[in-house]
C-alpha cells in the first residue's frame, strides 16, 4: 500500500495481495481516521460480498473468485468498541460483463485499487439497532 494525503483527502493504492478490507481498516487506525469516507475502483480474484436480509437479520455471503473488475467501491469510515469500523459496498464484473454486488465482507487486489479517503473532523459511534439488526450511526 501507498498513500499521498492532500488536506484532508488521502489517495490511497494497494497492490496485488492486498486484501481491501483489513488493509483500509489498519490505515485508518494507522492515521487515526474516525470518520469519513471512501470510493475506489480496480481489480481482484477473490470477493466475498454480502446481502442482508432484514426478515432474518442475517447476512448471506457469496465468494466470487476470477479476474473481476472493481467498478464501484463505496463506503464510510465510524467506530464501534473503540475500534475503526467500516462498512463497505462493492459492484465487480466478470469477463462476460456480467454484474455483481453488495457488502463487502473481503476482497483480495489482483492488480491494483486506487482509492480516495475523505476524513471528516470528528467521530460517530455505532451501536446495535435491536429492531433492524444492524449497526447504525448513534446520532
Amino acid at each position: 500500500m501507498n498513500y499521498k494525503k492532500f488536506g484532508s483527502r488521502y489517495v490511497v493504492r494497494l497492490d496485488k495481495g492486498d486484501e481491501i478490507v483489513s488493509s483500509l481498516k489498519q490505515f485508518c487506525t494507522e492515521n487515526s481516521i474516525r470518520l469519513g469516507s471512501i470510493t475506489g475502483i480496480g481489480a481482484a480474484n477473490s470477493i466475498t460480498i454480502g446481502l442482508f436480509e432484514t426478515a432474518s437479520k442475517q447476512y448471506h455471503s457469496k465468494t466470487l473468485t476470477g479476474d473481476f473488475e472493481i467498478t464501484g467501491l463505496t463506503g464510510n469510515i465510524s467506530f464501534m468498541n473503540n475500534e475503526v469500523y467500516l462498512h463497505l459496498h462493492i459492484t465487480v464484473s466478470d469477463s462476460a460483463y456480467k454484474t455483481f454486488g453488495g457488502h463487502l465482507t473481503s476482497a483480495v487486489i489482483s492488480g491494483t485499487c486506487e482509492l480516495a479517503i475523505d476524513t471528516i473532523d470528528g467521530t460517530i459511534e455505532r451501536q446495535f439497532d435491536e429492531d433492524t439488526g444492524l449497526n447504525i450511526y448513534n446520532l
